[in-house]
């Protein structure tokens, strides 16, 4: 289960679980905290995500995260006045995620 040396003395890592692999363009359906944050995207410029929620509270950098991982977000720019900030905008897929919920 650990890192092995192949024939071509290439270095051989185990396979990565959790969530943390590649994204996963479309694959299942929003969480209803995800999908509260991706729809208020819709009617925004280039559909710009909120960094901050209805209630004035900094977005849950796992709801972000998640949705950039399933490819219903992307990082759009980084805030140099805030770096630890995640900007993002909806993609595609997170339209078309949010269209299959209707």
């Amino acid at each position: 289960m650990g890192v092995s040396v192949n024939d071509d003395n290439v270095i051989v890592l185990p396979a990565r679980r959790g969530n943390d692999g590649p994204p996963r363009p479309g694959a299942g359906r929003p969480s209803r905290a995800q999908r509260d944050w991706l729809i208020r995207g819709l009617g925004q410029a280039g559909g710009k995500l909120p960094l901050f929620d209805d209630n004035g509270q900094h977005v849950n950098d796992r709801t972000v995260r998640a949705c950039i991982r399933n490819g219903w977000a992307k990082p759009w720019f980084e805030n140099p006045l805030k770096p630890n900030w995640l900007v993002c905008k909806l993609t595609h897929e997170g339209q078309q995620a949010l269209q299959d919920l209707e």
